[in-house]
Order: structure tokens, then C-alpha cells, then sequence
């Protein structure tokens, strides 16, 4: 928020200078921004293309080995490999659901569709996924192809000028088998070419994605007429962790003020009504008594800020999720590297959310794991928060195992987000959070 604010002023400043130049100039910060945005978004979108060809090429595989089985059905030995055939397909459209969900917003799952070939051949669940099918084997392969070739195209031919003279005499010099480079001119309209290339992986790459991942969204979700039973059972069991983390804070601050600054400021009214007392008797030990209610006063306003900012950290409301993320991590014992690339501002009680689950998992990191490194990862893509975190200690954290993980699957599970640990023993150990960004 600070840095838009001081890039308008300047861009305010540079064009109250440029009068005479024109009063429609872009300010340069403005294109620097406009700039990092279209290079972010094609790396996504490369991103995005890339993974959707591994689940491509899966598909592909799959209606190979469905053409098979759909010929060798008429001697009778493809029906022996409907059953697992099916729960491959069901299998691999989840993959992709995940891979969806990953990458923007959920895909709401259907029932679980039937392996029975006669069941499954009527099941609406199952013709959607054999018509994602067909289209990410085909269409899919082939944007995910070029998502990959792509920049590989850009790099070889916008580099082309740096090692043209090191090639073989007759070698071709683009990258599509065209002309041979044999004078710098030949070398840097090469480079054009591979200018050219980038233009497209800018221009057209986030539109690649979205056409690669259209139809996984649209064939894959749960339709109109899906039974929303098991979505209102997790409704109604997120808001019971809901109210559960609520009554939990509460006694935490109820313990906080209790145990720490009601006690301080008790023990203020005891010294100070004993120095009233003294202060005509005994002059100097009522100036000690009042030194010490001094004191008991400073530690209980001390501890009322910790309440305070464990209530809310008022670093959120300063410097944003991104600065205070990055508070976190540089007062971590274990040396932290953190990356965070969360463009808009998310609700207050998910960014809340946020830098507790990472401050615990710090903290949990210094105690526990014996580790020399730690990365925090944050994202923030299609209305969703992605928070990673990951360290190369013992492993064997377990999300049941202790108070700690607990209470972070009740905070994530109170915003309907999911949370998922991978730590086998000997590590490493990666925590993964999704939050919805809320409004």
C-alpha cells in the first residue's frame, strides 16, 4: 500500500514537470508495474501450461489404453479392464481437480462415480470425465507442448548472436530448421526471431492457460443437479472448528489477562495504597514502593500489548501481509528465505490467519526440527492465499501430534481452507496452507 501510495506522487511530480511535453505521459512507474505484471503472468501461465502437460500426457496414456480395451471388448478382454480402467480415469480427473485447485480457484468435486461398467456407462459424472478426457489428450498435449517449447524457442534464438560463430559450417540457425547464419546481420535477425517468440509467450501465454484449463473446470466440477450433502456435512463440521478456535482464543486471552497483566496491575493498587500509607512516616520507603508499582505498571501495559497483537498483529495493519511475513522470518532462529508474491490485499482475519500458522511453524521449525534451513512460499492467485513452508530437518511432524499443528488446522479450518503435512522421518518437511482470500 506504501509503495503505490509514493508511486503515484512521483508519477504526480513527473508529470507537473513535463508540462510542455505532454500531459499524457505514462508515468514510469506505472510501466514498470504494468511490466512486472505481464512477466508474472506469463510465468504462470508457463507454469500452469507445464503442469497441465504431465496430466496430458496421463490422459493420453488413459485413451490409448481405452481404444485398446474398447477393441479387444468384442473377444471379451477388454471388459475385464473397464473396472480398473474407471478408477483410473476417476483417479486422473482428480489429479486434475488438484492441479485446478492449485492454480486458482477450487473445483468442487461430484460423488464418487461407479466403477461398474453398466453403471458407469449412464453415469453423467463419468461422460464428463471421458470428454475431459479426449479434449486435455488432445488439445491439453498440445498447449502444454508449446507452454514448455515456448521459452525454450525465446532463449535459443534471442541468444543466438553470443555462440552463432561456435556452430558447425551448414548448421541451421532457428530454432523451426530455417537458413543458415553465416554474417552478424544473418545472427541478429535470428535474434529477432527470438524477440518475436517472447512477444508470444507474453502476449498469448496466459490465454494458452486458460484454454487449457477451461474444460477441466467446466467437465470436471459438480454439476447443478450434483447432491450436496457431503459439502453441507463439511459446512457444518468447518463451523463447528470454527466456534472451536473461537472459545479456544477466548480462554487463551481470557488466561493472558488473568494469569499476566490483572496480576500486575493488582499487585500497582497493593504498592501503591502501601506508599500512601508510608509517604508521611517514611519518605524513602514510600519512594521504593512506588519504584516497584512503577515497575509492576510497565510489565502489565507490556503484556497488555502482547495480548494485543495476539488479538491482531498491528504489523498487518503497518506494513501488509508481504512486510510482515517477512518480520516473521527474519526473527526466526533457523535462517529463513522467504518469497511473497500476494498482489491484493486479503481479509484481515485470513491475513490474521496467515502470519500465526507461519509464526507457529517457525517457531515449531527452531524447537523441533534440528533444521539449518527453512523457505516460506507465499502466493497469492485466484482468490486464493497459498502458504508453503518447508525445512530440512528430522522430519516425523505429525498434524495430530501436538498443540502446535492442532491449532493451526482449527485456525485454517475456521475459513474453510485446507492444510496438508508431508514430513516422513529424516525429513524434509513441507506444510502446505490454502485459505480462501475473502472480502
Amino acid at each position: 500500500m506504501t509503495g503505490s501510495a509514493s508511486g503515484t506522487a512521483a508519477g504526480g511530480a513527473g508529470a507537473g514537470g513535463a508540462g510542455a511535453g505532454g500531459a499524457g505521459a505514462v508515468p514510469r512507474e506505472g510501466l514498470k508495474d504494468i511490466a512486472l505484471r505481464t512477466l508474472s503472468a506469463a510465468g504462470e501461465a508457463i507454469a500452469q501450461l507445464a503442469s497441465g502437460l504431465r496430466t496430458a500426457l496421463l490422459a493420453l496414456f488413459l485413451l490409448l489404453w481405452l481404444a485398446v480395451a474398447a477393441v479387444t471388448s468384442v473377444v471379451g478382454a477388454g471388459l475385464l479392464m473397464a473396472p480398473p480402467l474407471l478408477r483410473a480415469l476417476h483417479a486422473l480427473a482428480g489429479r486434475e481437480r488438484g492441479r485446478l485447485a492449485r492454480r486458482g480457484p477450487e473445483v468442487a468435486a461430484p460423488e464418487p462415480p461407479p466403477t461398474r461398467l453398466r453403471a458407469a456407462l449412464v453415469d453423467p459424472t463419468t461422460r464428463r470425465e471421458l470428454t475431459w478426457l479426449v479434449g486435455h489428450s488432445t488439445l491439453g498435449a498440445l498447449l502444454g507442448l508449446l507452454g514448455v517449447l515456448l521459452p525454450v524457442l525465446a532463449v535459443r534464438d534471442t541468444a543466438f548472436p553470443l555462440y552463432w560463430t561456435l556452430m558447425p559450417e551448414g548448421a541451421t540457425a532457428t530454432s523451426v530448421g530455417m537458413g543458415n547464419a553465416r554474417t552478424w546481420p544473418d545472427a541478429l535477425a535470428v535474434s529477432l526471431l527470438g524477440v518475436g517468440w517472447i512477444a508470444i509467450v507474453l502476449g498469448l501465454g496466459p490465454g494458452m492457460a486458460r484454454l487449457q484449463s477451461g474444460p477441466g473446470r467446466r467437465l470436471l466440477s459438480a454439476g447443478p443437479d450434483a447432491d450436496l450433502s457431503l459439502r453441507v456435512a463439511e459446512l457444518t463440521a468447518t463451523r463447528a472448528a470454527a466456534l472451536d478456535a473461537h472459545a479456544t482464543e477466548l480462554r487463551r486471552i481470557e488466561r493472558s489477562l488473568h494469569d499476566g497483566a490483572q496480576n500486575r496491575l493488582v499487585s500497582v493498587t497493593v504498592l501503591v495504597g502501601a506508599a500512601r500509607r508510608m509517604v508521611s512516616r517514611d519518605p524513602a520507603g514510600a519512594e521504593e514502593l512506588l519504584e516497584r508499582a512503577q515497575s509492576a505498571a510497565e510489565q502489565a501495559l507490556a503484556e497488555l500489548r502482547t495480548v494485543a497483537r495476539g488479538i491482531l498483529p498491528p504489523v498487518l495493519a503497518d506494513r501488509g501481509l508481504t512486510g510482515a511475513l517477512s518480520g516473521l522470518a527474519a526473527d526466526c532462529a533457523v535462517p529463513c528465505r522467504i518469497d511473497v508474491d500476494v498482489p491484493e490485499r486479503c481479509a484481515a482475519s485470513v491475513e490474521a490467519t496467515a502470519y500465526f500458522v507461519l509464526a507457529e511453524a517457525l517457531t515449531n521449525i527452531a524447537k523441533h526440527s534440528g533444521a539449518a534451513h527453512a523457505t516460506v512460499t507465499a502466493r497469492g492467485r485466484g482468490g486464493r492465499l497459498l502458504l508453503r513452508v518447508e525445512d530440512d530437518g528430522r522430519g516425523g511432524a505429525d498434524m495430530d501430534g501436538g498443540s502446535g499443528l492442532t491449532g493451526i488446522r482449527r485456525r485454517v479450518a475456521a475459513h474453510d481452507g485446507d492444510v496438508s503435512l508431508t514430513s516422513p522421518p529424516g525429513g524434509p518437511t513441507v506444510l502446505d496452507v490454502d485459505l480462501p482470500c475473502g472480502s
